[in-house]
């Protein structure tokens, strides 16, 4: 695989808010058989079928738990919903291929005809992309950008779904333990760009691909702070950008709550801040209260309503 395209991250901002230029900001993204329609924010809410993710308040424990979460994200204006088997916070041990997708398989089958909004499944493991697409996701959210699978970005553009790639460095278990880095954001733009390439040698349309700094996945404080303060410069990329800061630790260090369950104030300021600096999609907890957040914002932005 071959990088041979530099990104130019100045070439992308605009003045006022500081919102990039409309013409490089994706007007669409395609899943498997559906389309998100990026004119104005999305809210990817978060449904996560583990008995360990770091905040209680978004683990499902049953099936009918999660389907009744899910059609209330639905109500709440949710516009896809991200289904994952395996927590991703820091420290977390990693899970058998089959253990997780015996936890996501009967919740998508359960949602596949309950739901109107698409599905996405939070995964790493090929596997698990391929039996989640045969039952109903129509994109895959893959938080190492397709680096710790080496069938996913095939079998991705196998089962012709949409893909979110994100940068981590190092996994779950171990990615805190280093989070020096020479440039962070150089290196954040670099890794996402290699993953592209590789969906596109692969076969995946640049118009199913969207990407993901990453938002605490190897990154201490200052790091997170940075990538939140140029998140503009991401569209140089020219791809919808993904952002997920939904109550994280870092927020709880910001404002002294180190109870995840006390940080949707903080987590909204992040969306607004992104809907300023035109991201077009955010993973979350909260539906509603982000949802509103982030129209709020936009139509201030924009100057009208949305």
């Amino acid at each position: 695989m071959r990088c041979d395209r530099q990104v130019t991250t100045e070439r992308c901002c605009a003045d006022g808010w500081g919102l990039p230029d409309p013409s490089v900001l994706p007007t669409i993204m395609q899943g498997r058989s559906c389309r998100l329609d990026l004119q104005r924010p999305l809210i990817m809410g978060i449904l996560n079928v583990t008995p360990d993710s770091f905040f209680s308040g978004s683990r499902a424990a049953s099936v009918e738990d999660a389907v009744t979460r899910a059609l209330r994200m639905q109500a709440d204006g949710a516009d896809l919903i991200d289904v994952g088997g395996e927590s991703t916070r820091p420290g977390a041990a990693l899970l058998s291929e089959q253990e997780e997708i015996d936890r996501v398989v009967p919740v998508l089958e359960a949602l596949a005809d309950r739901l109107s909004c698409p599905l996405s499944i939070d995964t790493n493991k090929s596997a698990v992309a391929r039996a989640a697409v045969a039952v109903g996701a129509e994109f895959v959210n893959d938080i190492s950008g397709f680096a710790f699978d080496a069938d996913m970005a095939r079998t991705v553009a196998d089962c012709g779904a949409g893909a979110f790639l994100m940068h981590t460095r190092g996994r779950p278990e171990d990615m805190q333990a280093d989070t020096v880095y020479e440039d962070l954001f150089a290196e954040v733009v670099d890794y996402l760009q290699r993953a592209v390439v590789l969906a596109e040698e692969t076969g995946i349309p640049r118009a199913k691909l969207a990407v993901d700094p990453g938002i605490g996945f190897g990154k201490d404080l200052a790091g997170n702070l940075e990538i939140l303060s140029r998140l503009r410069e991401l569209h140089a990329l020219g791809l919808p950008v993904l952002l997920g800061t939904s109550r994280k630790s870092f927020i709880g260090r910001v404002i002294g709550q180190p109870d995840p369950a006390e940080r949707l104030s903080g987590t909204l300021s992040t969306i607004a801040l992104g809907v300023a600096c035109g991201v077009q999609i955010f993973r979350v907890h909260d539906v509603r209260a982000a949802r509103e957040a982030a129209l709020m914002a936009w139509s201030v932005v924009h100057r009208q309503l949305p």
